[in-house]
């Protein structure tokens, strides 16, 4: 086994797909600070423009939200104790679910510990060896995990392709129980799913729909998220979206009607068997969730400057994708020359993520630029520095 295991390793190195962990002082702010090892035992800390932080409205650094974060330790302490159903519940708990039902105009929600967490309970508890599931190709890794827990027919479409899941649907139309499930905005890619056209097909075909709203919670929909952008929400079953992007803290929600989230607080298994989060957190999302809804034009405004950067980086010569989100890809295709990349624009001050497969598919490695309220005013040094890229032939 360990040999195996030395032969898997020295294969990710050989192929540039060997991750580490950077060394980061500080990276969920505006600025990144990330020790540089210099050599004979001498390190340095350095600081760049953070673009590739999923806080994406900066929410973190407000300070009504860290205030109630903090009170919420002072009074009840730092950790919850137990599960939920045990005696790791508490009164900010029920009151964020409410909140973010009224919010998601839904009957009712559940808060989990991730969204990792939230899609592994989601799909395991509804779906079972008679469920076909179609699931967009691009869809989050905790979407295919909670599926494949479930036992359930994958059946897997291709992205973004409305004929394709068509085709399918009518092969499988025999299946009692279809579920039909996507990410909103894909993570990778920054585009958006067609989901119109995907809610009349479930509809068509007697399936649910769930859909993933990760990147699209606090932004889209005066924060709601892209359901609500498209004016869906009351024709998709199950929402599913999350608290550690847009609005800069941690956890996840599932909102849906109340039978269906009675249902998962007792099936859910990643929920039931989950000491609860702690007060700080659950004090976050409440304030967070309270911010958005107060300023519900923020997430326009960071769309809209995501938009001016994307057009000029394509002006440049780069391509974006199909992006029209905050996520902007800059595709480059080898491994070696998107890490070569990441290594410039960090010597030029900006720090952006390195996507390499199997995250994306082969030959499709990345820059994954993500656009932040809060560095708007280092847009040109940005561009100066993709640039300055360009030119230099990478």
């Amino acid at each position: 086994m360990r040999d195996k295991i030395k032969k898997k390793l020295n294969e990710l190195r050989e192929n540039s797909l060997f991750r580490v962990m950077p060394e980061i002082s500080e990276g969920a702010g505006k600025y990144i600070s990330v020790e540089i090892n210099k050599g004979f035992g001498k390190t340095e800390v350095r600081k760049y423009i953070n673009m590739a932080s999923n806080n994406y409205l900066g929410l973190s650094e407000i300070q009504e939200i860290k205030r109630a974060s903090a009170d919420a330790v002072l009074e009840l302490g730092t950790t919850s104790g137990a599960s939920r159903i045990v005696t790791g519940n508490y009164n900010l708990y029920d009151e964020l679910e409410r909140v973010t039902a009224e919010f998601k105009q839904t009957e009712a929600s559940l808060v989990f510990n991730s969204g990792y967490a939230a899609n592994v309970a989601v799909f395991s508890a509804l779906a079972d060896r008679n469920t076909a599931v179609f699931s967009d190709k691009l869809n989050h890794a905790s979407i295919i995990d909670g599926i494949l827990l479930s036992g359930a027919k994958h059946i897997r479409y291709r992205h973004n392709d409305i004929d394709d899941l068509a085709a399918l649907l009518e092969k499988h139309k025999d299946e009692k129980d279809k579920i039909i499930a996507t990410d909103t905005i894909f993570s990778m890619d920054g585009d958006v799913c067609r989901l119109r056209a995907i809610v009349e097909l479930a509809e068509a075909y007697g399936a649910m729909t769930i859909v993933d709203e990760a990147h699209a919670s606090g932004i889209f929909g005066r924060g709601r998220g892209y359901a609500h952008e498209a004016g869906l929400e009351k024709r998709v079953d199950i929402h599913m979206g999350t608290f550690s992007k847009a609005f800069g803290s941690f956890g996840a929600y599932v909102a849906a009607d109340r039978d269906i989230i009675d249902y998962l607080r007792n099936k859910g298994r990643s929920f039931i068997y989950s000491t609860s989060l702690p007060p700080a957190v659950v004090a976050a999302n409440l304030a967070a969730l309270k911010y958005v809804k107060n300023h519900h034009d923020i997430g326009y405004r960071l769309l809209d400057a995501a938009d001016d950067i994307r057009r000029q980086l394509q002006v440049m010569g780069f391509d974006t994708g199909d992006s029209v989100t905050q996520i902007i890809p800059v595709i480059l295709g080898t491994n070696e020359r998107v890490l070569m990349a990441k290594e410039f624009l960090m010597e030029k001050g900006i720090y952006v993520g390195a996507i390499r497969p199997p995250t994306v598919p082969v030959n499709t490695a990345r820059l994954r630029m993500t656009v932040r309220l809060d560095v708007l005013d280092e847009t040109e040094r940005i561009l100066d520095a993709f640039r300055t890229l360009k030119a230099a032939g990478i």
